[in-house]
């Protein structure tokens, strides 16, 4: 059993991965790995399967809910729930009004993440580097795909969650970028937004199942190949810097089924040059400043983390 004082942490865990999930580019998979709690939820998510199933219907709730650690679940998902909720309308501000300020914060965030996964790494070999730079070219080309226009129907709205959640618990690619990709994030921020019950709880429906399959093949890797796994991860990290870049030009852009002008590619360019190319101010002392403060939240997340577990070790 948790203390409150532990509950409380989760929940703020959970608080930091809502926020994170929001923003394309950044993975609450990160904030988990970083705050020690990763292989918990892997293993906490896997947990539901057809044991757990077998005692809920035999009426066994409490063996059910010990089973699945319930407990964990419960305050963990209410912190990233009330975050989702409560930052939709910000990010969505933000992203219209001041983006490069909001890319420069998440780049230092995942550029410590990157840092402090990669530490994680017990051994460099040859093929752990490998793992690392496939990590980086992946996540790269992923970053440089160009997004779609794609139908609201309900079983790609379904499918959408299914794919974008097992990117969410993937440290490094980020489920909203994919959304983003499959022209469903501000649709799906909108439907938060206002409430929209049938599409939220389809979309949550396709959650469930993406992240119940993928978590297993996660796990797994974890334990079989731990080394391999998190450089591959950590290249992830790497490689999705390209995407929070707070720099870009506007190459072309789309008109949505709103009529609204989006951009639909864009390319990175020096913030000396950012103004003469869009016509926008680069902030960049204010933007430099914000990403060394995403830089260090992270890293007193990680120092939050390990602190609790080294007195641990000393006590023993």
């Amino acid at each position: 059993m948790r203390t409150i004082k532990e509950n409380l942490l989760l929940f703020a865990r959970g608080l930091a991965m809502g926020a994170a999930d929001v923003v394309p580019g950044v993975s609450g998979g990160t904030i988990a790995f970083i705050t020690g709690i990763y292989e918990e939820l892997l293993g906490s998510i896997q947990s539901v399967n057809a044991e757990a199933i077998r005692l809920l219907v035999k009426g066994h709730v409490k063996a059910f809910w010990q089973h699945i650690n319930g407990n964990f679940l419960l305050v963990l998902f209410a912190g990233i729930g009330f975050s989702i909720i409560t930052l939709s309308r910000i990010v969505l501000y933000a992203l219209a009004n001041i983006p490069e300020l909001l890319w420069s914060f998440f780049f230092g965030l995942i550029v410590a993440s990157a840092w402090v996964v990669g530490r994680k790494v017990s051994r460099w070999t040859v093929p752990v580097v490998v793992a690392l730079l496939l990590g980086v070219v992946a996540a790269y080309l992923i970053t440089e795909a160009t997004p779609a226009e794609t139908p609201t129907a309900a079983w790609f709205i379904f499918l959408s969650g299914a794919i974008a959640i097992c990117a969410m618990i993937l440290p490094g690619i980020s489920g909203s970028f994919i959304l983003v990709l499959l022209a469903k994030y501000e649709y799906i921020l909108n439907a938060v937004k206002q409430l929209d019950v049938v599409t939220i709880l389809t979309f949550i429906l396709g959650c469930l199942v993406g992240i119940l399959s993928f978590s297993r093949l996660l796990k797994w890797m974890l334990e079989k190949y731990h080394n391999l796994t998190v450089a591959l991860l950590t290249g992830f990290m790497v490689g999705s810097l390209n995407k929070v870049w707070p720099w870009k030009e506007t190459i072309s852009t789309y008109t949505d089924r709103h009529g609204e002008v989006k951009p639909l590619v864009q390319e990175n360019v020096l913030p000396l040059d950012y103004l003469d190319l869009t016509g926008r101010e680069p902030y960049l002392f204010s933007a430099v400043a914000l990403a060394l403060v995403g830089f260090a939240v992270v890293y007193l997340i990680d120092h939050l983390a390990v602190a609790p577990e080294a007195v641990a070790e000393e006590a023993v």
